[in-house]
């Protein structure tokens, strides 16, 4: 019985200290992330209050303008108009980029057809097709959504597309090409959110940043592209945290 036990002893052992390598290492990797955040700041710190305050702003002053516009609701009022055509057009981009890329790696003639058109468009600039969404939707939300759309197509679209059609579809390769497609999609998107703001300057967070802009609120403009930011931060990380909770046999980190 002591021979039978011994394997399994050495290889709780082993399972035992790669599991606290992993923590040392996440550990080693979370110092590094706060330590260089640190510095990032310091400096932005030290060079923002050497600079005119219509041209540039050191994070305190952008915490103090925060503070204000945040309380009193004006960044609020712009960004759910934002988040709402957001999350239409980011949704609609994922779910119509993963059905058209299965069908292109599936269907040969689909592939054959469809795979010039998309290499064409993916490698045309999409702020060069917005005056003409603007002109044929207007200046709406329905522009708006699909700039965002078009923005999030495309990476999802290839990344689907790639992963199937490389490796067996039950294979891990797959569903990273997915999750990959995904990330990229939610960053794409937010840029596209962005964009279409800029370019119809009528509503939502762009048009918030083209004010500050406009009225040299230096302080004031750097809030919604640091909230933009860190929005983008945390969609990809609680991605990465869904898929460690759902699928964790198929949660791998990328590097």
């Amino acid at each position: 019985m002591a021979d039978l036990a011994l394997p399994f002893t050495r290889r709780e052992a082993i399972q035992a200290a790669a599991d606290h390598l992993k923590r040392r290492q996440r550990r080693h990797d979370l110092a590094v992330r706060f330590t260089a955040a640190a510095v990032i700041l310091a400096l932005w710190e030290i060079g923002g209050r050497q600079i005119s305050p219509f041209l540039f702003a050191p994070p305190s002053a952008i915490v103090v303008a925060a503070g204000q516009v945040i309380g009193s609701g004006e960044l609020w009022k712009y960004l759910q108009v934002s988040l709402r055509v957001f999350l239409i057009g980011t949704t609609l981009g994922t779910f119509v980029g993963i059905l058209a890329g299965i069908a292109m790696a599936r269907v040969r003639l689909l592939d054959l057809s469809l795979e010039p058109l998309v290499i064409a468009l993916y490698s045309t600039p999409m702020v060069a097709l917005i005056p003409l969404l603007v002109l044929w939707l207007g200046f709406g939300d329905s522009a708006k959504v699909a700039v965002i759309f078009l923005f999030t197509l495309f990476p999802v679209l290839l990344n689907t597309y790639q992963g199937v059609k490389s490796v067996d579809p039950k294979l891990l390769e797959v569903a990273r090409s997915y999750r990959s497609g995904v990330r990229l999609a939610i960053g794409r998107g937010l840029v596209g959110m962005v964009v279409a703001d800029l370019y119809t300057a009528v509503s939502g967070v762009g048009y918030l940043i083209v004010r500050y802009a406009q009225n040299l609120q230096i302080d004031r403009l750097f809030v919604p592209v640091v909230v933009l930011a860190l929005m983008g931060v945390t969609l990809v990380q609680g991605l990465r945290w869904l898929e460690a909770r759902v699928a964790p046999w198929q949660h791998v980190r990328d590097d």
